[in-house]
């Protein structure tokens, strides 16, 4: 590692070698806050790779990637028989569709990349850097990056903010500030207070704040932080509930100059609210004190409390299960003239819901989509946790085929489908379960990891485990790696049923794929299957 980073510093001096393809080129050695999605600090960050599009190819090429890939079937065979023309917008959104699949990705990416029409553009390479980056191929990943600039396809601060934010999930912060500092060999110039931002943003959206906060005091003069490298280390002390380092923060703002705004003040306002314990009263009024001692200090500056001042606090109140001071205060919020926005909306109809006043939830969604507010997928995954925790499949089904009827699957994520497929593998639904595994197939939207696992589980309770077995192999062939708890649930499962030569055999299926997977991509020098 430490030779390819020399590497990737002394590129640009010594430019004209080419990325040898032979073995030794290289020698290289938390659930979405409502309250967060109105400030726009999402978690995880997401550096803004394209967006699926409809497209009928990449859907058919998907396809048919899925079906014919296998450990004993070249996928090579299968697009030429099938005379697939490849265009730079073809090859992105099939790699869009199939990212959680690394090893059918790397793939066909590979493929692609060696038909003598096709040229890989900026998105495709930082797409793969991102498939590589998530299952901590990291060697691979780099060498992609020094790929990228050989062919000509300048790497950019987005691909490294891909790259950065894969090491910060993995928890290599040491190895992120390092691939921040490897920046300036390939993007040209100096990081700057975008990237400077970018990196504190990672990290402490992950939880890393002190290392944020280490890096930024080393690095601020010669970054010259702005109010919003200021409100990025107060929402990471928020986040790992440390409000009174946060507060040290906005008072430096203060010392300094820096312009406070009502985002930096939401931040800690949220901080205050979102995890602060609400059981007894006692503490909810003690959270609700601070959260309007707050407020007033806002508007001593002259800073007007916005929607999402108030969202939070009805957010408060919905964690705090009072159905009635969530309504109150949406209605007195609109009165106000501000209009509330889906993740105000998603709040109360969580509340109300949780409560069991599924009627008044159902009014308030009748009301919101009235007001011209699109539900989002949290909005409706409110009424199918309820549905969940009351076993009411009638209910889920209900909404769900009343979605589908009207085109509106495309709403639902993977979050949402992995409700149901939980809800009806506990109470032994396996046709209602699979209808809906082909409908996520079907909408591009997964399988995923979490998917996979609650399926194998609930087979695994119904002793089905020719079935097990065949999704646990599926699973594997994808590139999704199983959980230890999968492996051992699946091994005593055929242990106890007398069933060990079947265990034998998938065992040797995975070793053959295990060992295809490092041969396949030789030269990208893959790690075998281990977690």
């Amino acid at each position: 590692m430490l030779r390819l980073r020399h590497q990737a510093k002394q590129f640009r001096r010594r430019r004209g070698y080419a990325l040898c393809s032979s073995n030794n080129c290289f020698q290289t050695p938390a659930p979405i806050q409502s309250a967060d999605l109105e400030l726009g600090f999402e978690n995880p960050p997401k550096p803004g790779l394209p967006p699926i599009v409809p497209s009928h190819d990449a859907d058919a090429v998907s396809r048919l990637l899925f079906q014919h890939h296998n450990p004993f079937h070249a996928m090579e065979s299968s697009l030429e028989l099938a005379g697939v023309r490849l265009t730079q917008s073809l090859v992105l959104q099939t790699l869009l569709r199939i990212r959680n699949f690394s090893k059918i990705a790397l793939g066909f990416f590979v493929w692609s990349r060696d038909q003598a029409y096709h040229s890989h553009g900026a998105d495709a390479y930082d797409l793969m850097v991102d498939v590589l980056g998530k299952v901590r191929q990291f060697d691979a990943a780099w060498q992609l990056i020094v790929e990228m600039d050989q062919r000509g396809v300048a790497p950019s601060p987005r691909t490294f903010a891909i790259l950065v934010r894969r090491y910060v999930a993995a928890g290599l912060t040491r190895q992120a500030i390092r691939a921040f500092d490897d920046m300036e060999a390939f993007i040209g110039r100096e990081p700057g207070t975008a990237e400077f931002n970018m990196l504190l943003d990672t990290l402490c959206k992950y939880g890393y704040p002190k290392v944020a906060t280490e890096f930024f005091n080393k690095r601020k003069v010669s970054f010259e932080p702005d109010e919003k490298a200021y409100t990025i280390l107060v929402y990471g002390w928020c986040k790992i509930k440390k409000t009174d380092m946060a507060q040290k923060f906005l008072k430096e703002m203060i010392e300094r100059g820096v312009e406070l705004n009502v985002v930096t003040y939401n931040v800690l306002l949220n901080g205050i609210c979102r995890r602060a314990s609400l059981h007894p009263d006692v503490c909810f009024d003690k959270t609700i004190h601070e959260a309007e001692n707050l407020l007033s200090d806002m508007r001593s500056r002259g800073i007007e409390p916005d929607v999402t001042s108030y969202s939070i606090i009805i957010h408060v109140c919905s964690r705090a299960h009072k159905p009635e001071l969530s309504v109150c205060m949406f209605r007195s919020m609109k009165e106000k003239g501000i209009c509330p926005t889906v993740a105000t909306y998603t709040s109360v109809i969580k509340c109300l819901a949780s409560c069991g006043r599924l009627e008044e939830a159902e009014e308030l969604l009748n009301e919101m989509m009235t007001d011209g507010v699109c539900p989002s997928p949290a909005t409706y995954n409110c009424f199918f946790k309820e549905y969940r925790g009351r076993k009411d499949i009638s209910s889920a089904m209900k909404l769900y085929k009343k979605m589908k009827e009207m085109g509106s699957l495309g709403v639902l994520d993977m979050h949402t489908y992995n409700i149901l497929i939980g809800m009806f593998s506990k109470l032994s639904q396996t046709e209602l379960m699979m209808e809906l595994w082909h409908d996520m197939i079907e909408k591009g939207i997964g399988p995923d990891m979490d998917s996979y696992t609650l399926l194998i589980h609930g087979l695994c309770e119904r002793q089905k485990w020719q079935e097990a077995c065949q999704f646990f192999m599926e699973m594997i062939e994808k590139g999704l790696l199983p959980q230890k708890v999968t492996f051992e649930t699946l091994y005593r499962g055929l242990i106890q049923a007398d069933m060990l030569r079947t265990w034998r055999r998938l065992q040797k299926k995975i070793n053959e794929e295990s060992l295809m997977f490092s041969s396949d991509f030789q030269q990208y020098q893959l790690k075998p299957y281990k977690r």
